[in-house]
């Protein structure tokens, strides 16, 4: 299944296998371009470059002002040049440098990616989605587990473009399966919970993200995510796959997806079901912790 990309192949250059003396001719993403100068008054260029194995500073100190107008931050770029150690860390001292042609690499081998096998997550998505038993429901998540396409996006996405909980490929995909494996063990303990739908809706909660985002040096909106955020956008994808649903599941499963950060986005901006509630609750413990785990408690 098409999806994140795997580890880098034997002999490939990325930030990881850089060692003092290298040249190098490779592609990376810039994340960071300034312009500064010298203590003498010369100009020359402050990068930071990045694949998915890390990131490197690199300086263009030669034909600054000219490299500097044959790319931008974001883009992928072509770089020529010779790996130094500055002050106990490497750094690229660049000879060339220029944006990269167009197809000369895939930009989701340039974007941080998930410690997770997505495999075995894939895997547990399934399982989850075995639990849920009511015709209605069960059914829909076929559709949506069966749409190849779609499947490709549910592991490719992230949650979060930049510093936000699991901004990183494969992230969705971690956090959906966390969510509903919450969903599963909190209607053990609260047995009058209908664990049909909430344990849908978990599945569900964050499907737009799947066409929130794009992909380039750096993870962006796409149009339709900046314009429609990613409830908007999920509610069409389960409506789209909700075919024969009986109309009162499915206004409980949009009501559900739909207040998921909360019951201001509701009309009465309150919650009309514990369904509801518990799905706020749980997806905000998830992305909290792991927030914490990842940024800090800062």
């Amino acid at each position: 299944m098409r999806g994140v990309p795997g580890p880098p192949t034997a002999g490939e250059t990325t930030v990881a296998t850089l060692r003092a003396g290298d040249a190098i001719d490779t592609i990376f993403a810039c994340i960071r371009k300034d312009r500064l100068t010298t203590k003498s008054g010369a100009a020359y260029l402050s990068l930071e470059l990045r694949d998915r194995t890390g990131s490197v500073p690199a300086r263009v100190f030669k034909d600054a002002d000219r490299l500097a107008g044959r790319f931008e931050r974001g883009q992928l770029v072509r770089v020529k040049a010779t790996v130094e150690r500055f002050r106990e860390e490497l750094q690229l001292d660049v000879q060339n440098i220029a944006t990269a042609p167009a197809g000369a690499a895939d930009p989701t081998r340039f974007l941080p990616v998930a410690y997770r096998d997505l495999d075995e997550l894939d895997g547990f998505l399934e399982h989850l989605a075995a639990e849920v038993h009511d015709p209605g429901y069960a059914g829909l998540l076929q559709r949506l587990l069966g749409d190849e396409e779609l499947r490709a996006a549910w592991r490719l996405a992230p949650c979060s473009p930049r510093a936000g909980h699991h901004a990183y490929l494969g992230g969705l995909l971690e956090h959906t399966v966390a969510v509903g494996t919450l969903a599963l063990e909190t209607c053990q303990l609260h047995v009058k919970l209908n664990s049909d739908l909430l344990i849908t809706a978990a599945l569900v909660h964050d499907l737009g993200k799947t066409r929130e985002y794009a992909y380039g040096a750096e993870i962006e909106l796409t149009e339709e995510g900046r314009l429609l955020g990613h409830v908007e956008l999920g509610l069409r994808l389960v409506e789209r796959a909700a075919g024969g649903l009986e109309e009162g599941r499915r206004l409980q499963l949009a009501h559900c997806v739909l207040t998921h950060h909360g019951a201001d986005a509701a009309p009465q901006r309150r919650f009309g079901s514990p369904e509801a509630v518990a799905l706020h609750r749980i997806n905000a413990l998830d992305a909290a912790v792991k927030g914490a785990i990842e940024l800090g408690l800062g």
